[in-house]
């Protein structure tokens, strides 16, 4: 049976960071996540492309010189004693391993050996996840919509999926997450506009009932998960696929699923086109809109 999430209220903290004078987030189209010591590891595209803020937001170092302009997909992997950063990058159609200080320790190019590409042009990561054994799946969301497996040496394996609206194939897989309660993968079925779960080996189990605005990436943690919907709000879900909470609903359509939204039109407890999603330390939520000017939102949790 699966147990219901609690009926939390959160607080939406109006100064969700402190930045050094003079620097500016930039571009927020990538991810957010957070390591267990509680620092907030958040994808832009400024140079360095990673901000690090502590539990509060006060912002710590910037890491990943080399990967501004493309940065997309972030996740944060405790490998032992040890957290490692896994990013996928769309413009340079490749998936890495790191370090959180930021150094490389494993690069993947793009899978020439599954036969789905002409080019490495034609694929654009946007996501990936790392399984209990090591391998990893990397979510072909602005390429052609495939997911591929990976062994824990970055040897490609096979893929699923493939465009279609079909039970198993996507439009658009932007986000892919493991969901270790459950032993599945979910992906993000963004212009599908669902989750779907897969076993790990990438067969099909089952589509999510929930409809979803355009869901972008999910977190997932004990009592369930917690959705990015690109068009103005963030969803928590258990795992029956059911709604518990719509968060921050933006009310204005034509704010909604667009980058180019100025700080006039900027309300506190009120998202814009969420694109990323994580749980924080005690259930907190961090939020990144995808915003020219950069968005990042902290929730703190009210029991």
């Amino acid at each position: 049976m699966i147990a219901p999430l609690q009926p939390y209220s959160y607080a939406w903290q109006s100064s969700a960071m402190s930045l050094p004078p003079g620097v500016t987030l930039g571009n927020t189209h990538g991810c957010v996540d957070v390591a267990n010591n509680g620092d907030v590891y958040l994808c832009t595209d400024s140079k360095p492309a990673i901000f690090v803020f502590d539990a509060n937001g006060v912002f710590k170092k910037n890491i990943g010189e080399d990967l501004s302009g493309g940065l997309h997909g972030l996740e944060i992997v405790q490998e032992g004693d040890t957290e490692y950063l896994f990013v996928a990058h769309t413009a340079q159609h490749q998936v890495q391993k790191r370090s959180l200080d930021g150094e490389v320790l494993l690069s993947v190019a793009w899978p020439q050996e599954s036969g789905k590409y002409n080019s490495a042009d034609e694929y654009a990561p946007t996501s990936v996840t790392v399984l209990p054994d090591g391998r990893f799946m990397v979510a072909d969301g602005y390429g052609k919509s495939w997911v591929h497996i990976y062994d824990a040496e970055g040897n490609w394996q096979s893929c699923f999926g493939g465009w279609g609206s079909e039970a198993g194939k996507f439009k658009t897989p932007h986000g892919i997450s493991y969901d270790a309660y459950l032993n599945k993968v979910v992906v993000a079925d963004r212009e599908n506009r669902r989750l779907q779960l897969f076993n790990t080996d990438g067969t099909f189990s089952s589509s999510v009932p929930a409809v979803l605005n355009r869901p972008c990436h999910v977190d997932i943690n004990e009592d369930g998960w917690l959705v990015a919907e690109l068009e103005g709000r963030v969803t928590i879900l258990n795992r029956a696929g059911e709604v518990l909470k719509h968060l921050g609903e933006q009310p204005d359509p034509a704010l909604r699923a667009t980058n180019r939204v100025d700080y006039d039109k900027w309300s506190d407890g009120i998202f814009l086109s969420p694109h990323c999603a994580a749980w924080g330390k005690n259930g907190d939520i961090w939020v990144s809109d995808w915003n020219f000017r950069g968005r990042l939102s902290h929730l703190t949790i009210e029991r």
